[in-house]
């Protein structure tokens, strides 16, 4: 039973060092601190440049054998006022 999920960021020394943003990672853990699933953003390096806040992506989450377990995909949508109907989902 999984009642508690921590999650972490997982940062790379390239975007560390550089203040580039790569692909995020995560690492999804238990209350006992143990990683029970991981996640991974894919989108392209243009999307997290130009779009960051309000960028499409794909997630994937999978558990510790690397089978994807969920799948949440958010197109690119404006989140301005002036376009209420395109504003972020998931």
């Amino acid at each position: 039973q999984l009642d508690q999920i921590i999650i972490h960021q997982q940062v790379e020394l390239l975007e560390a060092i550089l203040g580039t943003e790569t692909s995020s990672k995560y690492e999804i853990k238990n209350h006992l601190g143990q990683r029970v699933y991981f996640a991974e953003e894919e989108n392209g390096c243009f999307d997290r440049k130009l779009c960051s806040p309000i960028r499409a992506f794909t997630m994937r989450i999978a558990d510790n054998a690397g089978h994807e377990v969920i799948r949440v995909i958010r197109p690119l949508r404006c989140n301005s006022c002036c376009f209420p109907c395109f504003l972020q989902q998931v």
